[in-house]
């Protein structure tokens, strides 16, 4: 099952993720961790789930914006700053959580922290302007 974890992305991932509970997706391509992530459409008001690379900052999740480094914020965090309230799902665990957006020193230290679980971010980094997002996850 390793070995067809490594190969999951997108809407593939997300299947087989919700199918075994987890057991094939939440560990993906270097041991990073994953969840999946479902927001509401900003203009569609249709839900997407996403999985994404988190790492945990004590009973709250962390995740980034990084889009690869593209020069624009993946729809998902578009459609978080419109309306914050997600659903998560960590394994086989299914919940409400409440996104925000680091800032400053907190964003900072987050960066270290999801840079060790993804170190690919840091190069994303340098291929955009943009700040990439770091988001922070709540259990509501």
């Amino acid at each position: 099952m390793a070995a067809e974890a490594e190969t999951l992305f997108g809407e593939k991932h997300v299947r087989r993720y919700r199918e075994t509970g987890g057991e094939v997706g939440h560990i993906w391509r270097r041991g990073s961790k994953i969840l999946l992530l479902t927001t509401t459409g900003r203009k569609s008001g249709k839900k997407t789930t996403t999985p994404l690379i988190y790492e945990n900052d004590g009973d709250r999740y962390v995740i980034v914006a990084s889009k690869g480094g593209a020069p624009e914020d993946p729809g998902w965090y578009r459609n978080i700053v419109k309306n914050p309230e997600v659903e998560l799902q960590v394994q086989s665990e299914l919940f409400g959580a409440r996104a925000s957006t680091a800032e400053g020193a907190e964003r900072e230290r987050l960066w270290k922290l999801v840079t060790q679980q993804w170190p690919d971010y840091d190069e994303y980094q340098t291929k955009t302007d943009r700040e990439i997002p770091v988001v922070v996850l709540e259990r509501v």
